[in-house]
């Protein structure tokens, strides 16, 4: 997201605008709440659109593309269980988290149905509700998701506790471009931000519910059409050609799209690309 405005503002003021611009909804989660940020409920016949983070995150991983995606869609944002400002869930596996996940999204939208897009953890959290909920999804989109049983790429992460100035500056940046973004034009101020403000908030063990296979085994019991959009230079799960050929097994009819020239973390790091192809995505005419 290293446009103009990025350079020119604080990061926390940048979250800090979007956080007063949506409509904050808790709804039961274990023994606390989950929390879900809406934009765009206000557009006339806009239809619902749920996105998901990765391990270690919260709805920010999304900030780049809030304002493209809630133009035409009612744009809902989890802070997914054990992650952000969510509680954990009654249980920690796919069975406690679709829960809260189902929970949530029948408060939100009276049980109609949403598509549903999942970034890394969040594609596969995903994948096990749609599972588990058909009745509340419409279409499955997976975002750079593991779990698939294919070679994990090189993943590169260096110790920032202790460091302090240049040094951690330094480091953050190596261990976003170790796992996340792949041009080092693209970690800029909010990255750095992001990646710092939402680790300190996990509580979750999610690559334990994803790594290696948790995807790939739900994936035949998913009855909802399922899509996949994938940065060019994805780290931890490269060669969208294999990816694609996996998913394809299950789901032949799978709309599988690479996003040219971005990493892991497509939608911050290509968000006008990534944005055109989900947005493309969604126009096509859903299974009822």
């Amino acid at each position: 997201m290293s446009e103009a405005a990025t350079l020119e503002r604080d990061p926390a003021a940048i979250v800090a605008d979007y956080e007063a611009r949506a409509r904050r909804v808790e709804t039961p989660c274990g023994d606390g709440t989950m929390t879900w940020r809406i934009w765009g409920a206000d557009n006339p016949g806009a239809e619902p659109l749920v996105v998901g983070h990765g391990a270690q995150g919260a709805w920010s991983h999304w900030i780049a593309n809030i304002d493209r995606l809630s133009a035409t869609r009612m744009l809902i944002a989890a802070d997914m269980p054990g992650h952000g400002d969510s509680a954990l869930p009654a249980t920690q596996d796919h069975r406690g988290i679709s829960e809260a996940l189902a929970v949530g999204l029948r408060e939100i939208l009276g049980g109609r149905k949403a598509d549903i897009a999942g970034f890394s953890f969040g594609g596969c959290a995903f994948a096990y509700f749609a599972a588990y909920h058909p009745e509340l999804v419409r279409r499955l989109i997976l975002i750079g998701t593991g779990g698939l049983d294919t070679p994990h790429g090189q993943v590169i992460l260096g110790r920032v506790a202790g460091l302090q100035g240049d040094e951690r500056k330094a480091m953050l940046k190596a261990n976003l471009l170790g796992l996340m973004l792949h041009h080092p034009d693209s970690v800029d101020e909010l990255a750095q931000h992001l990646l710092v403000v939402n680790a300190r908030k996990a509580r979750l063990a999610a690559p334990d519910l994803v790594i290696p296979d948790r995807l790939v085994k739900i994936l035949p019991e998913i009855t909802v059409p399922v899509d996949a959009i994938w940065g060019e230079f994805d780290r931890p799960h490269p060669d969208p050609a294999l990816q694609e050929e996996v998913i394809r097994r299950s789901h032949p009819d799978c709309d599988f799209r690479v996003v040219a020239d971005a990493g892991h973390w497509v939608m911050y790091e290509r968000p006008e690309a990534f944005d055109a192809t989900l947005l493309d995505m969604l126009r096509r005419e859903s299974l009822p």
